[in-house]
């Protein structure tokens, strides 16, 4: 990756649907590296797709939760493939300290919420839970600004 593949790629994180012929413009470049560079990009999973930001509150999914999961040692990579599959759960992190497994879960109300942890606390290998309800979303953004320390 060099300076020009980061300069796309800041581009497509303000706006993914942003056209090559628009990114080459902006980057000076032509039409066919932007494209080249992208589809680059995209072979060796550096974009690993394009999503939209979505708030899913507005959508119905107002409750967020944070799940740490205690987990027998051999069952954790399965554990953590499962609930990466469950339609509510919006990341897995495999981490060190007091839990095996952090999961950011989102739900339409309690109930949902509740019927969750029951899953998750049947699956073969989980030893316990600790469910922490978020009050408020201080900043959720699917998006990291990238570049040099020397860029601030």
């Amino acid at each position: 990756m060099d300076e020009l593949d980061m300069k796309i790629l800041r581009l497509l994180q303000k706006n993914a649907r942003m056209s090559y012929r628009e990114m080459a413009k902006e980057l000076k470049v032509a039409v066919g590296t932007v494209y080249n560079r992208v589809k680059k990009m995209e072979e060796e999973g550096i974009i690993r797709g394009f999503c939209v930001n979505i708030d899913y509150e507005k959508v119905g999914f107002g409750l967020t939760a944070v799940v740490g999961i205690k987990a027998k040692g051999r069952e954790i990579v399965r554990i953590e493939r499962k609930l990466a599959e469950h339609p509510r759960v919006a990341q897995v992190y495999d981490v060190t300290g007091e839990y095996d497994i952090i999961a950011v879960a989102k739900f339409r109300d309690r109930a949902d919420m509740n019927r969750f942890v029951k899953w998750v606390l049947s699956l073969d290998g989980v030893e316990k839970t600790n469910t922490s309800v978020v009050m408020d979303t201080v900043k959720e953004e699917p998006v990291l600004e990238i570049g040099t320390s020397e860029e601030r």
